[in-house]
């Protein structure tokens, strides 16, 4: 079979491979990327990566600190957590970008890190955004990331790929993130879900680079592991501009040079004319039109010319992440709001991206024109996005915004609601009071369509328990009958960055904040039936211990997150794929379901087999997709790092 994109990036990356084999999707590969991007979680890391025993990093050149998400928090604990991972660089020649300098995914873009055909990996969930540059980014979580310090190496399922084209020509007005915002709209039914997409079409050089970026990164919400577009002219003439940028820095050596990007673009990467592809998207450009999501969830969306009419009342407005807070973002948002005000009753936020991207938009004016309309800077990081800091919303409050994210309680109280939008149409709503668009925004009806290929089906194989891994699990279930129902929810924000939460503490606080009375229902010993898309959002690797630190003996689910899946195998914890389970728990329980229960236990217990990928539940069985050796050999050991600490004995 020939291969996308995608599968000669990862095949490029892989370890271990025979001279002639070849990667395709459902492959599970070790790989050794180029580098790794961690940023408050590098403190958490840290003790991963000590706690395995390693006492030096396998390849210094390889690890990127970037400190972007609690910037704004002055307390001597989060200044000596910063100043220890600063330390701890030092100490180990990786490279250290302190608060201030940026979003760590637009640090690694700016300071060419990010490079076309490679693989790039982060501990966070939007390293999508590295797929603007022809390379597969993609997220890691912290165990992950302590292995590949300690090793260099991790492992990755390679995802199915969908091929993704845009067809036409983007009208006046309409963004990038319109075209993110639409797709995420229009293919809401988990049609990229878990997959890794490329992007491809005959106008893609009218897209940016800003714009590139956008849709790259919020392919994280659309449920995509990667978003890659081509290694075009319009790529090639970034890479010229960052490398003269370089130059004129006096790097020494230069990230790259104008040279160095010629010799790329003469091999660079294509896929096959004939590879295979899950499934075949399009969109067409010229029919878009400025939409916001939301309230509360990304792939709920409305045109603006109709939310306009409403008049919602806004309250916070936002200009920030690593999404929409580049150059042109700024710009578009400056030239609506210049010579006017923001309303009264509105706080209108501004972050960029970096602070060599705030520079550049106080040169030219922009900043200062937004700065004249009323709005608030704050410094280059992620601040209000990850409901940190200055900016957050209050309990009923309505805030529009330019992020990536609008789970509920992510930017605040639970109790707010949040639109997501391009900046123009943020700008135009702060100085209005409302939401709405711009003078002379373009209307239009999304058009797509959808091809799905058949791949042949493979045959069943016999799977082999290793010793050490449970021939079966038996306990109540718990349903949890909601879909994609993300690790904000199951481990809340007000804990992700808190280092001294002792296992008890963790497991205590796991699940309120997506339903306060779980822990009054759920038992030790218990199994959490959960819906499709289980652990959406961010890495958060808490999400899957908090829950075997309550007691929670597995996860069953229709699908998962594929991060959440990584979080809980290199833990040690067991999840597995059951759709028909869950579709015959939400029938029997519907009338629950429909009382508004969120937690809803079963009164008689299941068994799970996974020798023979059977569950057992009220006199009927449920076949799942067994667990290979990879997975067994995870939970077996008690996660990734007891296999690497094994490893560097091993080693010397």
């Amino acid at each position: 079979m020939r291969q996308t994109l995608i599968e000669k990036i990862a095949g490029a990356y892989a370890t271990g491979l025979a001279p002639d084999e070849k990667v395709h999707a459902g492959d599970y590969v070790s790989i050794r990327p180029r580098h790794v991007m961690t940023h408050d979680n590098t403190a958490a890391v840290m003790s991963k990566f000590r706690s395995i025993g390693a006492v030096k990093v396998f390849d210094p050149k390889q690890p990127v600190f970037a400190i972007d998400h609690d910037i704004q928090n002055r307390s001597p604990e989060n200044l000596a957590k910063c100043a220890a991972i600063q330390a701890f660089a030092q100490e180990h020649g990786v490279a250290f970008y302190p608060p201030g300098t940026g979003i760590g995914h637009q640090v690694m873009v700016e300071e060419g890190y990010v490079q076309p055909g490679s693989l790039v990996v982060a501990s966070d969930s939007h390293a999508n955004l590295y797929g603007a540059l022809a390379a597969v980014g993609t997220p890691v979580v912290r165990t992950d990331a302590a292995a590949l310090w300690a090793t260099g190496e991790t492992w990755w399922e390679v995802p199915d790929v969908v091929r993704v084209e845009l067809i036409g020509r983007l009208r006046p007005g309409v963004t990038g993130k319109d075209v993110i915002i639409a797709l995420c709209g229009a293919f809401n039914r988990d049609e990229v879900l878990n997959c890794a997409v490329e992007f491809t079409g005959e106008h893609l050089a009218d897209l940016s680079m800003d714009q590139r970026m956008s849709i790259s990164n919020m392919t994280t919400e659309w449920g995509a592991l990667a978003g890659v577009f081509p290694f075009d002219e319009v790529l090639r003439d970034y890479l010229y501009d960052r490398a003269d940028a370089f130059a004129r820095r006096g790097d020494e050596p230069p990230a790259y040079t104008r040279d160095t990007v010629d010799a790329w673009y003469a091999n660079r990467l294509e896929p096959d004319p004939d590879a295979f592809y899950a499934k075949e998207l399009t969109l067409e450009l010229d029919q878009v039109a400025p939409h916001v999501s939301g309230p509360n969830n990304v792939k709920t969306i409305t045109a603006v010319s109709q939310i306009e009419r409403q008049r919602i009342r806004v309250h916070k407005a936002y200009l920030l992440s690593c999404v929409n807070a580049r150059f042109e973002d700024l710009a578009e948002a400056a030239r609506i709001v210049k010579g006017k005000r923001v309303a009264d009753h509105v706080k209108l936020y501004v972050a960029a991206a970096s602070a060599a991207v705030e520079e550049r938009s106080k040169a030219s004016g922009d900043w200062q024109a937004l700065i004249d309309a009323g709005a608030k800077a704050l410094p280059p990081g992620c601040g209000p996005c990850i409901g940190l800091g200055e900016g957050t919303l209050d309990a009923g409050e309505v805030g529009i915004s330019a992020t990536n994210r609008n789970f509920k309680g992510r930017m605040g109280s639970r109790d707010a609601q949040v639109y997501l939008a391009s900046p123009a149409v943020v700008a135009a709503s702060a100085v209005a009071g409302y939401i709405c668009g711009p003078e002379g925004m373009p209307e239009g009806d999304i058009v797509t369509h959808i091809k799905v290929n058949a791949r042949p089906a493979a045959e069943a194989a016999a799977v082999e328990i290793i010793e050490g891994f449970p021939r079966r699990f038996s306990g109540r279930l718990l349903l949890l009958p909601h879909d994609n129902l993300n690790t904000d929810g199951i481990y809340g924000k007000d804990y992700t960055y808190r280092e001294d939460m002792t296992p008890q503490e963790m497991g205590r606080v796991a699940m309120l904040n997506y339903d306060p009375k779980f822990q009054d229902i759920a038992r030790e010993g218990d199994i959490i039936v959960g819906g499709r898309n289980f652990g959406s959002g961010s890495s958060r690797e808490q999400a899957a211990t908090a829950l075997a630190f309550r007691g929670i003996r597995m996860v069953v689910a229709a699908s998962f997150s594929q991060t959440y899946k990584r979080n809980a195998f290199n833990n040690g914890f067991v999840v597995i794929e059951c759709a028909k389970l869950v579709d015959d728990l939400r029938e029997q329980l519907a009338a629950r379901i429909d009382a508004g229960e969120s937690t809803i236990p079963t009164e008689t217990d299941a068994t799970v087999e996974f020798a023979s990928g059977r569950i057992a539940y009220d006199n009927r069985t449920y076949p799942f997709t067994l667990l290979g050796r990879v997975p067994q050999e995870l939970v077996a050991a008690g996660g990734t790092e007891a296999l690497v600490r094994n490893k560097l004995r091993q080693s010397g």
